[in-house]
């Protein structure tokens, strides 16, 4: 019976002393305790531990994804007579409705399994993080017109003879990231992120995706009179551990010659750094 009475005050006295030091975390000063209760050879004791989190200068962010929406960004010069030539459809559709986008259908995917990022700096109300590491870019874009794309002596596109109930065009790009992340404290456990970019990417693969009752589905991978190489600059902004948006723009042209279209892709960042 003495022991349970001594539970009992054990209990009420780690109660009060939790409460207590509640109300001073919410100053954001303290650091966080846990209350520990021992039986031993000594009797009912009350050990404080410290369990604030020792966050590492350097450390590893894991499995980071973006899932967002693809536009283009035409800036082709239609009447070169290079353009001319590459687009195998009448006059009157030389020009950029030609590549017009079901938008909601264009999807972008991006996937960093692993990110290396290195604290810079921390204060109380701020923190500074670079970062880099490697991972896939993933286009895919919905054409509302039935072109297809032609990758024999020379590369063109041309209108096709039948109509599609899909028509795609795809890429996956191998990319490194370089980039800097900020946070800045709004509130006790809310921090706005925000943060740049760049990236790099090497073309693995390009294809188109075509299905029609003629044809059926029909896929081919080929490189179209596309870029092998990509840069790309990215930005981001949320609430850390909430909601982050993401956004990121193709500064180099996705063809070669002729065409000079960018992606442009906005939507909700996985994780981060």
């Amino acid at each position: 019976m003495k022991l349970i009475y001594c539970l009992m005050a054990t209990i009420l006295l780690t109660s009060t002393t939790a409460m207590a030091q509640e109300k001073k975390d919410n100053t954001d000063t303290a650091k966080k305790h846990k209350k520990v209760l021992t039986l031993g050879s000594a009797g009912i004791q009350i050990s404080e531990t410290d369990t604030t989190a020792k966050e590492k200068s350097f450390d590893v962010e894991i499995g980071v994804v973006d899932v967002g929406v693809n536009t283009l960004i035409d800036n082709t010069i239609y009447g070169n007579a290079v353009t001319q030539s590459f687009l195998n459809v009448p006059n009157d559709q030389k020009n950029s409705n030609l590549f017009s986008l079901q938008n909601a259908k264009s999807i972008n995917v991006n996937v960093w399994p692993v990110l290396l990022k290195w604290r810079a700096v921390k204060t109380e109300h701020q923190k500074v993080y670079l970062y880099s590491g490697l991972g896939l870019q993933m286009y895919n874009f919905r054409f509302t017109k039935d072109i297809s794309y032609l990758n024999k002596t020379s590369p063109e596109v041309y209108m096709d003879s039948i109509s599609f109930s899909k028509n795609k065009l795809g890429f996956t790009y191998l990319s490194v990231p370089l980039g800097f992340t900020l946070k800045t404290k709004l509130a006790p456990k809310a921090w706005l992120v925000y943060g740049a970019g760049i990236t790099g990417g090497y073309r693995i693969s390009s294809w188109t995706k075509q299905i029609s009752g003629e044809r059926g589905k029909q896929k081919n991978h080929d490189s179209f009179n596309f870029n092998d190489f990509n840069s790309c600059v990215t930005g981001e902004i949320g609430v850390d551990g909430y909601l982050r948006l993401y956004v990121s723009y193709q500064l180099t042209s996705l063809q070669k010659t002729a065409l000079d279209q960018h992606p442009l892709c906005i939507g909700i960042r996985i994780g981060g750094v």
